[in-house]
């Protein structure tokens, strides 16, 4: 689409009880940009992990990681 520059892509797997748990959502999103990439030569990142899996979503090629969580504690409840 025009004036649309696809940089990357994100996904935010079910909350993993143990961080190996998100492994295979972020393997397949990688293999997913690999595969795009033939087509979209700038698509360079990957936005995937958070507090509880990051060092997984690294492990598997993560550009972007959101770790408010670790940084700033949990969320107060409402």
């Amino acid at each position: 689409m025009p004036g649309i520059h696809l940089r990357g892509l994100m996904t935010l797997p079910p909350m993993p009880e143990r961080a190996e748990d998100s492994r295979p959502h972020f393997r397949k999103l990688r293999e997913l940009r690999n595969k795009a990439r033939e087509e979209v030569e700038a698509l360079d990142e990957l936005s995937m992990g958070m507090s509880a899996d990051y060092e997984v979503a690294v492990e598997e090629g993560a550009t972007i990681v959101r770790i408010g969580t670790a940084l700033f504690g949990e969320r107060p409840t409402r």
